[in-house]
């Protein structure tokens, strides 16, 4: 479920800008959700760079907003029998700065954000695995048809298809070597 937070609600009755559509961000949602096989409840905070630095501080100790948290479901049996998987919180105004640095809509960027989130949700973990999730993620954003994702952002590379290395043929009068 999308949630917007109310004090972004204020933000945007002071500018011409419309905030996302639930409505559209939960269809997609409910379609990353079923990529990435992850079963259960997802709740969706929209929020404040503030909110968010908040949340940062409070939960990873880095006091700094940042574009999306993950908090997956407690082993606790409780939660499990209640089929949660986690809440995601997005910070809008980073995603909002991304999509422009990237070219794209504010919606396509929170898209890639859930999608990176719920692999956060299903165990995934980009900064201790050896590039599963980049992988996971790259396969998902192309079925998904999103564009470029977090962790080749943050690689600095992006990813290209592998070239097939092709043989050359070398002139038989240069593959001599010349005596001097």
């Amino acid at each position: 479920m999308i949630l917007i937070d109310p004090q972004l609600k204020a933000e945007f009755t002071q500018t011409a800008e419309k905030p996302p559509s639930p409505r559209s961000l939960n269809r997609f949602l409910s379609q990353a959700q079923s990529a990435v096989r992850l079963k259960g409840e997802v709740n969706v905070l929209l929020t404040t760079d503030s909110n968010q630095c908040a949340l940062n501080r409070r939960f990873r100790h880095k006091n700094k907003t940042t574009d999306v948290l993950s908090f997956p479901a407690t082993t606790d049996a409780d939660f499990r029998d209640n089929n949660f998987a986690g809440d995601l919180s997005i910070s809008l105004p980073v995603a909002r700065r991304q999509a422009s640095e990237h070219n794209h809509s504010l919606i396509t960027e929170l898209k890639v954000l859930i999608l990176h989130g719920l692999l956060h949700l299903s165990g995934h973990d980009h900064e201790t695995d050896s590039g599963e999730m980049a992988k996971k993620e790259e396969k998902l954003r192309t079925k998904l048809n999103l564009p470029t994702g977090l962790i080749e952002r943050v690689d600095g590379r992006p990813k290209t298809a592998k070239k097939k290395s092709v043989p050359i043929k070398i002139a038989p009068e240069l593959s001599r070597s010349r005596a001097s």
